[in-house]
């Protein structure tokens, strides 16, 4: 840990699409903000005070210095599942992963529906953690789809915005009075894109691997129906939705056609999902059973599509942690989840290196989208705002190691791929952590 009231990054290039900067360039920070930006002669804020004798100084020759990115879709497991996650052993994970900003999600024990609860993870994040914690709040009691959570009341206690977490609501009356509660105060909602009933028992995607492994599949109609009905809503209520995460190409086309027709959505997907195919399920490995399960070649195809055209707004790496023992089961007792806040930055940098974005859209869909559809002062190096900035290695090759996570969750399916990029530095507000 690099701790100093003043701190001069250089020789990095900079990318902040929220300030249209992309080139080489200087960063000062005094105390826990940004000070100045300097960047190929154009310069923003104040001169620093003292001289660069007095400051730590960060030589970021050869990586890319990146404003800290943000988690949309994490899972803590805190309060009530420690065994799994723990604010602490969370929030290092994030920060080993380029993340200074983490958005939890609701299914925890108790949920997170009520301002009281959401109080104590604000605290308990404050003492223990090692980035900035946002509380999602439950959209109904207790996760059962029944009747709404005191949202307001959620709101002024720090919630940024309201999911059932990894569960969709069935009932379409819940659904659209919960956008018109969420339009009243102003916070998103976020929503599963699964229709839980065609889902069913399913436990990977409908496809022939699943009939050549006898499992059970949930069909792709699962996810469009879903979508298809949630942004019918939006366009009735006029309410702020935010889908994820999609798998499917048809999915990837039902939020087009709901953004072509002025419906107020935005989306968001995976690294597994444009990386991975059902195909890798054929040894039963319980590491790639997450929900939505991973699809076909052609919904990895779209993905990347999706991405690259802006119908998808945001990457998020929907981290599910699991204790081994969890995973280490029959495939169908095991559950779903990926523990993948370690790994999604090098995964959506292959996009980078593939042509799919620019490095400028890649920070957009991880950082500037995220702060703009939560409403977070997060995701840009401006003068005066909060000095999260991430420091990244585009050169530095790796090899995935579970034993290596900071996660309790070593439920990855990249065990031992190798892979190119990874954080260099992650600073929040102005402490850097080594993370290499």
């Amino acid at each position: 840990m690099i701790m100093n009231r003043k701190l001069l990054i250089k020789n990095g290039h900079i990318v902040d699409p929220s300030q249209g900067i992309d080139g080489e360039g200087q960063i000062w920070v005094d105390a826990s903000s940004i000070r100045k930006i300097s960047v190929n002669g154009m310069e923003k804020g104040e001169e620093p005070e003292g001289s660069e004798e007095d400051s730590t100084v960060l030589d970021a020759g050869g990586c890319y210095v990146l404003p800290g990115l943000i988690d949309m879709t994490l899972r803590l497991k805190d309060p009530g599942y420690e065994e799994n996650e723990t604010i602490a052993t969370g929030t290092l994970a994030a920060i080993r992963g380029g993340f200074t900003s983490v958005c939890c999600m609701p299914d925890t024990h108790p949920p997170n529906d009520n301002d009281t609860i959401t109080q104590s993870i604000i605290r308990k994040s404050e003492i223990e953690g090692f980035c900035h914690v946002f509380p999602i709040g439950s959209i109904t009691k207790a996760l059962e789809g029944e009747s709404l959570s005191e949202m307001g009341l959620m709101a002024e206690a720090g919630c940024v915005a309201f999911s059932d977490g990894g569960y969709s609501i069935k009932n379409s009356m819940v659904m659209r009075r919960s956008l018109e509660y969420a339009k009243g105060i102003g916070v998103p909602l976020i929503a599963h894109p699964e229709d839980p009933t065609l889902a069913g028992n399913g436990m990977m995607n409908e496809s022939r691997h699943s009939t050549m492994l006898g499992l059970p599949g949930i069909p792709a109609e699962a996810e469009i129906i879903q979508i298809r009905r949630d942004t019918e809503l939006v366009a009735l209520t006029h309410g702020n939705l935010h889908i994820t995460p999609v798998s499917t190409e048809r999915g990837v086309m039902a939020v087009r056609e709901a953004k072509d027709a002025g419906i107020r959505i935005t989306a968001s997907t995976c690294p597994h999902y444009f990386t991975l195919t059902d195909a890798e399920l054929k040894n039963y490995d319980t590491h790639f059973k997450a929900r939505p399960p991973l699809r076909s070649e052609k919904d990895v195809v779209a993905m990347k599509e999706g991405l690259r055209d802006g119908t998808i707004d945001c990457i998020t790496s929907d981290h599910h942690p699991w204790h081994p023992d969890e995973k280490l089961r029959e495939f169908d007792l095991a559950p779903f989840g990926i523990s993948g806040v370690e790994t999604a930055l090098a995964l959506s940098y292959t996009l980078v290196a593939e042509g799919v974005l620019t490095m400028s859209q890649l920070v957009e869909k991880l950082a500037g989208n995220p702060a703009q559809i939560y409403q977070l002062d997060k995701g840009t190096l401006r003068p005066g705002s909060d000095a999260d900035i991430l420091i990244f290695d585009p050169e530095t090759e790796w090899v995935v190691s579970s034993k290596t996570f900071a996660s309790k969750g070593k439920n990855t399916p990249f065990e031992s791929w190798r892979m190119k990029g990874r954080p260099a530095y992650t600073i929040v507000k102005g402490s850097s952590t080594v993370t290499q």
